[in-house]
């Protein structure tokens, strides 16, 4: 036997199917583990590499693995010991049925494996030994049923034939069946006398075809009776029914009869179900009347008909035969069955369609309809079944999946067969979609307004821009980027900044409503994808006013080395216009609303001043008691919280001519040079207190540093400073005494160095300059008329809105 084994196992036949990527090997059974099948990297024209890149794997459903594959060398090895008999029994051809699974990319290929049989099993009769009681008046040719013998082989290999010894009384008869099954007999040949020999031992022995031979016996006893000399004939050579796989036990296919002419005890028959070494016998048996009966379980998915061998015997020993073949009727008992091959967890939201997520198999043992089966998915999701092959489903993309919709998908593989009523099974696949950086950040509103208050502190949080991203994670998380730009010819990153995680917007420096009122940027939003994606948004910064300067006035001028003087004739009626405070408030808005307040005066009930234009009037007639010299202190203030002021000297001269008032006014000159010694000694007072309070001194020059600084890059930035005018603050009634007025124009710009006048020429000499020492009045009254009268004057400076005064009354 183990040379017969080496001998196949030698002459292995390799066939390669070249169907579909079917390959077909042909093995003998009880080959040792290890052996090797076949190449199938070879046959399959795939490099071995391809076997470990593609993880390849075995599939082979429910049966047991009996074949493994071998990666590294890319062949099939012999797993397990494979006995045909105990895989298939008699059905032929005997395969295996495997596939292999490759990924990256997913594929499929069928392997068969024929199983070829040896001569491993010798016939075998399920009974040692079979006894018969035969009456001696039995007659020639009288038959006589005899267990047939199983081999559990095929072909060449399975039973051939049968034996049987002695002969002399005896013979055997062997008879082909449709089936392909034989029929053993043993027919008298001659006579039996008990009185000779009343025991007889005979053997069969059965025969198989293969090499060497290989046989099994079973003794027969053969008893001699008297008398019964007619055996029971069924009325039928081969009995038909069929039943139900789900039938219940004790249901009865079908009632067998005989007839035997014999009378008597002799007559009386018995059934039974023949003795064979399959488990017929345990599925169904024969009562006394004949009926067939199912004691057992059928399943169509094993068996899909049955032959069941029935034997009539009477009281005598005397026996006929018969057979019953059963058809198992398909019910639809069977679930289709779901095998995940492969399958993916997760996939970028920009797969391509048709991209294949999961390879399935699905088998249903069932027949017919009932093993029909069609699979389906639940809802509306982006994914479709498709099939390669039968009972291999693929499931794939049919659109584009987008992350920003549906992060993870719950898919419902559902699988009906067609049997009625149908049955169906079903999985639950968990998918997950990555996320791909396809969304650009988007700002919360199109652009954005920013107010912030001058003279604020450096790094001051003006605003926060906000943006979001539809992406996930790395793709999701903005950054902020202030673009290049410049304000006024500055890069706008020394005005404010922004911080790249938050969005919000700082103050880099302190602004100066009086120089920039406004300006506007623009913030890119940038994600962290590979590529970035990004979106921009344009911010507007408003610089609001605070009340930081004080009002500065313009006329009277008010000189260090002369003294300027209005002229009042004692003549002026109530309400004369003396002259007007004119002043500016570089600030805007109610910071810039001025209004004018008489602080001091030398005779408070002569005269007041404009709340709103600061037009000096006389409240009452001027009389010849009144002093020729009038001092009037007035104060202009702002309408800012808190308020700022300045102050202005005016004097006023009551007098009808010059003469009358130069010894008055030359007092005045020595009542200034005392106020200039008084201050001088005041803020000598005020230096040694603070020198006192160094620490308060620090931080208060600190502060006028950072003001000096900002008030050299207004200086250089050459910005005009337009200063605000109080409405009718020229005099355009043209009333009063003095009628004779000078036109002024003031250019000024923020350094004083570089202000100019313009003095237009005088309608008279109704003015009066006081110096010092009051001999050189006239004399420069007069160079100053010839100055002023010369076409050509070095003072002329270009038309400017910066300051124009016209007309205001002055006495110089």
């Amino acid at each position: 036997l183990k040379t017969i084994r080496r001998v196949l196992f030698f002459i292995l036949i390799v066939s390669l199917g070249s169907v579909l990527g079917q390959v077909s090997y042909s093995i003998p059974e009880e080959m040792a583990k290890g052996s090797v099948v076949g190449n199938i990297a070879r046959d399959l024209g795939l490099d071995v590499k391809r076997l470990k890149a593609g993880k390849a794997r075995i599939f082979t459903g429910d049966s047991a693995e009996y074949i493994e594959l071998s990666k590294e060398r890319g062949v099939l090895l012999v797993k397990e010991r494979i006995d045909r008999e105990a895989l298939c029994r008699q059905t032929t051809p005997c395969a295996l049925h495997l596939q292999i699974i490759l990924e990256n990319p997913m594929e499929l290929f069928r392997i068969t494996v024929e199983i070829i049989d040896i001569n491993d099993n010798s016939p075998s009769f399920k009974n040692d030994e079979k006894r018969f009681e035969i009456s001696e008046s039995a007659v020639t040719g009288s038959k006589f049923v005899l267990d047939r013998a199983v081999d559990e082989d095929i072909g060449m290999n399975g039973l051939k034939n049968y034996s049987l010894k002695p002969t002399e009384n005896f013979v055997l008869k062997i008879q082909s069946q449709a089936d392909g099954n034989k029929k053993v007999e043993m027919v008298l040949h001659k006579p039996l006398d008990r009185e000779k020999e009343e025991q007889i031992s005979l053997l069969l022995t059965a025969i198989d075809g293969g090499e060497p031979q290989m046989s099994g016996t079973v003794k027969i006893y053969v008893t001699v009776l008297d008398v019964n000399d007619n055996a029971p004939v069924f009325t039928q050579s081969v009995y038909k029914a069929a039943i139900a796989e789900n039938s219940r036990k004790g249901t009865t296919l079908t009632t067998v009869s005989t007839s035997d002419a014999d009378k008597g005890t002799n007559g009386e028959v018995s059934y039974s179900v023949s003795t064979t070494m399959d488990s017929v016998s345990d599925i169904f048996t024969i009562n006394e009347n004949g009926e067939v009966i199912l004691v057992g379980e059928v399943d169509f998915e094993n068996a899909k008909y049955f032959q069941i061998d029935i034997e009539a015997k009477d009281s005598g020993g005397l026996s006929d035969s018969s057979k019953i073949i059963v058809d198992v009727i398909d019910v639809n008992d069977n679930k289709p069955g779901i095998s995940m091959l492969s399958k993916s967890d997760s996939i970028p939201e920009d797969s391509p369609q048709n991209t294949v997520i999961v390879i399935f198999s699905v088998l249903d043992p069932d027949s017919a309809n009932n093993g029909q089966v069609n699979c389906r998915i639940n809802g509306y999701i982006p994914f479709t079944i498709s099939t390669s092959s039968t009972d291999f489903y693929s499931l794939v993309t049919d659109s584009e999946l987008d992350r920003e919709r549906a992060s993870e998908y719950n898919i419902t593989v559902t699988c009906s067969d067609e049997g009625v009523p149908s049955l169906s099974s079903s999985v639950t696949l968990t998918l997950q979609i990555s996320d791909v950086n396809d969304n650009a950040p988007v700002f919360e509103r199109s652009s954005y307004e920013a107010y912030i208050v001058e003279n604020n502190t450096p790094g001051l949080s003006i605003f926060t821009v906000k943006a979001r991203d539809a992406d996930w994670n790395q793709n999701a998380r903005v950054s902020y980027i202030l673009e290049d730009s410049s304000v006024n010819g500055v890069p706008v990153s020394s005005y404010v900044s922004v911080s790249a995680d938050s969005g919000v917007i700082h103050a880099v420096r302190s602004f100066d409503y009086e120089q920039i009122k406004d300006f506007h940027f623009r913030v890119k939003a940038q994600d962290g994808g590979s590529p970035p994606l990004s979106s921009n948004v344009t911010v507007k910064i408003l610089i609001q006013d605070q009340n930081d300067n004080p009002p500065q006035v313009l006329y009277p001028v008010q000189t260090g080395g002369s003294l300027v003087a209005e002229m009042v004739p004692r003549s002026a009626d109530v309400g004369y216009l003396v002259t007007k405070v004119v002043a500016v408030d570089v600030d805007s808005g109610q910071n810039a609303w001025l209004s004018y307040k008489l602080q001091k005066a030398t005779d408070r009930a002569l005269f007041e001043v404009g709340l709103q234009n600061g037009e000096i009037r006389t409240i009452r007639q001027v009389t010849d008691k009144d002093a020729v010299k009038q001092r009037l202190t007035v104060i202009v203030e702002d309408n800012g919280q808190p308020s700022r002021s300045a102050t202005v000297i005016v004097n006023v001269a009551v007098a009808d001519s010059f003469p009358e008032v130069l010894s008055e006014f030359t007092d005045f000159t020595h009542d200034k040079e005392y106020n200039d010694n008084l201050t001088f000694f005041l803020v000598l007072a005020l230096a040694v207190v603070s020198f006192l309070f160094i620490t308060c001194l620090v931080v208060i020059i600190s502060v006028k540093i950072y003001r000096w600084r900002q008030s050299r890059i207004l200086y250089h930035s050459n910005l005009p400073v337009i200063p605000y005018y109080p409405p009718r603050y020229s005099d355009t009634l043209g009333t009063g005494t003095l009628q004779h007025v000078y036109n002024y124009e003031v250019c000024r710009t923020t350094d004083s160095r570089k202000s100019d006048c313009k003095f237009g020429r005088a309608d008279s000499q109704n003015v009066l300059i006081m110096d010092p020492s009051s001999t050189g009045t006239m004399q420069r009254i007069q160079n100053e008329k010839s100055i002023l009268d010369e076409p050509d004057s070095p003072l002329e400076c270009p038309p400017s809105p910066a300051a124009s005064l016209s007309p205001y009354r002055s006495l110089m």
